[in-house]
């Protein structure tokens, strides 16, 4: 059986990329009649291709505000008779049904329009397509006769196989293509089932249906013998790392991704002052706010220059030229800077370093207010993303020594970056920078000891955060003995009288956040 001929198109698509001069080649070079609906139909009209109205073909108007248009029996059994099958043609004949070839059609963006920050439930309804995923179903079920072709970037593809093969294409070419339309329309419903089933708003539900995009294969995993890919949730957010537009550099990394997350988490901890993270293996070495995005950029670099070389940073405020003269007049190898926008002149000024990979967000979202997840064998562990929401007014003072307006300041900032440290996590802090960073330590008294000892004379007159409970008081004794002069933690160790007592014959000030407000960061 020869491959059946294009004679009829019916075209219908909410993303017009590329439609006219698909239709124009399907017209004036195989002489194919296109048929279409509403909007499509009007630009095809006005861009001069000749193209029959829909209710033309069915006999009846489009209505309902475009709900109604091609459900009807000479769309659809045009696009599912048998063309092998003597029933089903003497049939579509009995009815003056025509046969439909090709479908060309793209779907309402429904996806698109959830993504909006405040869309009603109203606009996302109305964007729940019908007729759409109908035709593409019906015409991906009887490929063996109809091409579907969902994708702008693939009408060049059918043009170029009708060209060989006197105006048809291959049966491999419309099973595959059938395959991309059930793919498509599962996923769509799916999205809408996500979302009318208030996924979104209702914590945990029994069943969880993750749909994700490839967006680009990674030369390897954490190591070179571990293949990777990155992927993006198809609903992602506006000014997130996964929608960030890459303006230069190499194509990042496994490690690079998972840096330029901790750092991008981190920095947005700050909303109300210019702020700079430097992180190395997910850790931020050095953070600061200051008057400026520059000069906080500085006292971040300023806190651990050896570790900052060769990190990731993050900044939440649009990068100057300034500050890139900044990072090369510290001689600071880079590898990756995210911010939600840049000048021009510090643009210009990247284009000196081109390896050092530049994102741009677009904007900052507020950190937390959304679900994380992390794949262990076999399964999936998903929480809500944690943030410092927690309101200063409920902390508490167990020791006799209260911080000081000047010091509770210090201890707040403290409080945000170590929440961003691995843990067991003890953070220094001092004039509104990290002076001293303990990670990822199996007991709490080395990150005591490692965060002491980087900062050194720092230390005399800082404040410490510990992101859990301080189990014994020799965390705090180690502090103390390096100059800190107030801590906050969670408390609630059974052995809180004890490091309270301790820190009474310290002089040391003592916060507690509250025991519910821990934030380990495995």
């Amino acid at each position: 059986m020869s491959e059946p001929v294009i004679r009829r198109a019916l075209v219908s698509v909410t993303d017009k990329t590329g439609v006219v001069e698909f239709c124009r080649a399907l017209s004036s070079e195989f002489g194919v009649e296109i048929v279409s609906t509403g909007g499509t139909a009007k630009a095809l009209a006005d861009a001069g291709v000749p193209v029959r109205p829909i209710d033309d073909l069915t006999g009846f108007p489009e209505m309902m505000d475009g709900r109604v248009k091609t459900l009807h029996p000479r769309v659809h059994g045009g696009l599912l008779a048998r063309r092998d099958v003597t029933e089903h043609m003497a049939a579509a004949e009995e009815h003056g049904i025509g046969m439909i070839d090709l479908v060309c059609v793209n779907l309402y963006a429904f996806e698109a329009t959830i993504a909006k920050d405040g869309v009603t439930e109203e606009d996302a309804i109305e964007n729940i397509d019908i007729g759409g995923p109908s035709m593409l179903r019906s015409a991906a079920k009887n490929f063996a006769s109809v091409t579907v072709v969902t994708d702008p970037a693939r009408y060049d593809d059918v043009l170029a196989e009708m060209r060989a093969n006197g105006g048809a294409t291959t049966l491999e070419t419309r099973r595959a293509f059938a395959t991309e339309v059930f793919r498509t329309t599962s996923a769509y419903d799916s999205a809408i089932w996500m979302y009318l089933s208030g996924y979104r708003e209702t914590k945990f539900p029994d069943e969880v249906r993750f749909r994700l995009e490839k967006v680009q294969d990674l030369r390897y995993g954490e190591n070179p013998h571990q293949q990777a890919a990155f992927y993006r949730f198809m609903d992602a957010k506006e000014h997130t790392l996964a929608r960030a537009e890459q303006l230069q550099g190499k194509e990042l990394s496994y490690n690079n991704i998972l840096d330029t997350d901790a750092c991008w988490t981190a920095v947005r901890e700050f909303a109300d002052e210019p702020a700079v993270v430097i992180v190395k293996h997910t850790n931020p070495c050095g953070t600061a706010i200051g008057d400026d995005i520059v000069a906080a950029y500085q006292r971040a670099h300023d806190a651990d220059p050896v570790s900052a070389f060769g990190g990731v940073m993050a900044f939440n405020r649009t990068v100057p030229a300034a500050l890139i003269e900044a990072i090369y007049a510290n001689g600071q190898f880079v590898e990756v800077m995210i911010a939600p926008d840049y000048e021009e002149g510090a643009l210009e000024l990247l284009k000196e370093k081109p390896n050092i990979r530049v994102l741009r967000t677009g904007g900052v979202r507020g950190v937390g207010g959304h679900y994380e997840s992390r794949a262990v064998e076999g399964g999936m562990l998903v929480q809500e993303s944690d943030s410092v929401s927690e309101d200063p007014a409920t902390f508490t003072v167990p020791t006799k020594r209260k911080p000081t307006p000047e010091e509770m300041e210090q201890l707040l900032f403290a409080w945000r970056v170590c929440k961003s440290v691995k843990s067991n996590a003890i953070l220094l802090a001092k004039d509104f920078v990290s002076v001293g960073v303990g990670a990822g330590q199996m007991n709490r008294v080395n990150s005591a000891r490692i965060a002491c000892e980087q900062a050194g004379e720092k230390a005399v007159g800082a404040v410490a955060a510990s992101d859990a409970f301080m189990p014994f008081p020799d965390s705090l004794e180690v502090c103390a003995a390096a100059g800190v002069t107030a801590v906050i933690q969670p408390g609630g160790s059974v052995r809180d009288a004890e490091v309270i007592a301790k820190a009474d014959e310290l002089g040391v000030a003592m916060v507690f956040a509250g025991a519910e407000n821990r934030h380990f960061r495995h």
